[in-house]
C-alpha cells in the first residue's frame, strides 16, 4: 500500500466540488464534446468521468501525488482518461495534446488564476474554448466591459484571446471544504478580439496594456509618461483621446489603435 504524506486541501487552494447537482450544471452548461479535454486540478475526479463520456480523450492534470494515484485508480476503466501529476504551471499543453486543437476545463486554485490563464493563452491558437470555476470576483473582471471598475488588464487580456462569459455563479455550499468566497463558471470561447485587430507583436501589445493599467487611480496621460514622457498628451491627441481620460474607458480595440500609433 502507498503512503503519502497529508496535505492539506486549503494548502494547495482546493475546493473541491462535490454537490452532484452542480457537476450536473456545468457539464451541460460547457457541451462537452467530442475530441482531446485537458483538465486542470482534477481532484477526486469529480468532472473527470462527465469529461470522459463524451471525449475522445481527456488529459487530467493534478498537483497532488495521492489524489492523482487514486484518480488513475478510479479512471483505469474509462479508458480514455490520462492522469498527469504536475504543476499545471509547468505544464506543457501543446504536447500533452500532441499538437491537436482542445478545450480546457479547470477548477481553479483561486490565488493563480491569473497566472494559469496567461499560461493557457500561449497556446491560444490550438484552444477552442476554456472553461474555468474561479472566485466569482475574479469571474466579474474578466468579463467587464470598458466603463466599468472592475474593468483592467485583465479584462482586456482575456477578451484579447477570447469571448469571456459568466455562465453560472455558485454557491460555496456546492464545495468541500467551502471556499469563504462565491464562485463562477466563465467560459472563454477562441478566439477574441485578436482575430480582426492586429497589433503586430502580440506580447509588447500586452505590455504596453499593462503600462496603461499601472495605476488605475490616475489618468492614462500619467501611466503613459513613463514610456512617453512629456509626449504622453500629444499621443493621446493623437489618437483621439481628451488627456484626462483613464484606461478603463478604453475598448480593447481602442488599446489596439493607440499601441499601433506609437510603434
Amino acid at each position: 500500500m502507498l503512503h503519502f504524506p497529508a496535505v492539506s486541501p486549503e494548502k494547495l487552494g482546493q475546493h473541491f466540488l462535490t454537490d452532484a447537482s452542480w457537476q450536473e450544471r456545468i457539464a451541460r452548461a460547457i457541451r462537452v464534446g467530442d475530441g482531446v479535454w485537458i483538465e486542470i486540478g482534477a481532484g477526486h475526479g469529480e468532472m473527470t468521468s462527465r469529461l470522459a463520456g463524451n471525449a475522445s480523450r481527456v488529459i487530467a492534470v493534478e498537483l497532488d501525488r495521492r489524489l492523482a494515484t487514486r484518480l488513475r485508480e478510479v479512471t483505469a476503466p474509462l479508458g480514455n482518461v490520462e492522469v498527469i501529476e504536475s504543476d499545471v504551471l509547468a505544464v506543457d499543453f501543446g504536447a500533452l495534446a500532441k499538437g491537436a486543437s482542445f478545450s480546457v476545463y479547470g477548477n481553479l486554485p483561486y490565488y493563480i488564476t491569473s497566472p494559469i490563464l496567461h499560461r493557457l493563452f500561449e497556446h491560444a491558437d490550438h484552444i477552442s474554448a476554456i472553461h474555468i470555476v474561479i472566485q466569482l470576483e475574479v469571474a466579474v473582471r474578466i468579463v467587464a466591459p470598458p466603463g466599468r471598475r472592475d474593468y483592467g488588464y485583465l479584462s482586456v487580456a482575456s477578451q484579447w484571446f477570447s469571448r469571456p462569459e459568466l455562465v453560472l455563479r455558485i454557491p460555496p455550499g456546492a464545495f468541500r471544504p467551502p471556499p469563504k468566497v462565491a464562485s463562477a463558471l466563465v467560459s472563454l470561447r477562441m478566439p477574441g478580439a485578436r482575430e480582426t485587430l492586429d497589433v503586430g507583436d502580440e506580447t509588447a501589445f500586452l505590455d504596453f496594456v499593462k503600462e496603461c493599467f499601472a495605476q488605475k487611480r490616475k489618468t492614462l496621460r500619467n501611466n503613459l509618461r513613463a514610456r512617453f514622457g512629456t509626449r504622453a498628451e500629444k499621443v493621446l491627441r493623437e489618437a483621439g483621446l481628451p488627456p484626462d481620460i483613464r484606461a478603463e474607458k478604453l475598448s480593447v480595440s481602442k488599446f489596439a489603435e493607440l499601441f499601433r500609433l506609437t510603434n
